[in-house]
């Protein structure tokens, strides 16, 4: 007898994230990412507001966020409960779309905020989605990502999918889809690096 097979990694990432929608939630709701806000709206060049995509938007705390700045903000996310809960909690519009399957319009978006999500790419498919996310992207325009770092290490993790990029490795990869580094940090702030698990990033088209 063969063994079952395991889903694909996005398919088992979005049924750990449906399963768990609601604690989700709940132990996102208070998590302080202005930091990662501000870093990419300073770095918008085009005049206000600004028309962004909240790429991984889940329940939709930093959609209304944006919308509450008064940019025009669009959500997506690969989870039917997350879609749901950010639609109601932004008022925004929001598209549900698997990260490995997008369908994005050509030149709409000043920016692009992925916040704790482009890590369940998997690395064979980073250089074709980051592609994509460059070409909804308005000439100029700016995308920030934040990622939990490690050594590179691909994988199943607490039934999520997930690479956990280095520095090298994330500027390589974006740099090779055509972005280029417009700064990047470690969070949380003021902590010894080994107590900053995020690598945030900003990049301009």
């Amino acid at each position: 007898m063969s063994a079952p097979s395991r889903p694909g990694p996005s398919e088992g990432t979005l049924a750990h994230y449906e399963a768990r929608a609601a604690d989700f939630r709940a132990g996102t709701a208070d998590h302080d990412v202005s930091q990662n806000i501000a870093a990419l709206l300073r770095h918008i060049q085009a005049p206000p507001p600004f028309a962004i995509l909240d790429l991984g938007c889940g329940p939709g705390r930093d959609l209304a966020a944006f919308r509450a700045l008064g940019h025009e903000a669009v959500g997506l996310d690969g989870t039917p409960a997350f879609v749901a809960m950010a639609r109601e909690a932004s008022g925004c519009e929001v598209w549900q779309q698997d990260f490995l399957a997008l369908d994005l319009p050509e030149a709409r978006f000043d920016g692009v905020f992925a916040n704790a999500s482009l890590f369940h790419v998997p690395r064979a498919a980073l250089a074709r989605v980051l592609g994509e996310l460059r070409a909804t992207l308005r000439p100029g325009g700016v995308l920030f990502s934040s990622n939990p770092r490690g050594a590179n290490e691909e994988g199943w993790n607490g039934g999520r999918y997930g690479v956990w990029h280095d520095l090298a490795s994330w500027r390589a990869a974006m740099t090779a889809a055509g972005f280029a580094e417009l700064e990047h940090y470690y969070r949380p702030e003021g902590l010894p690096r080994e107590r900053q698990p995020w690598l945030a990033s900003v990049w301009r088209r």
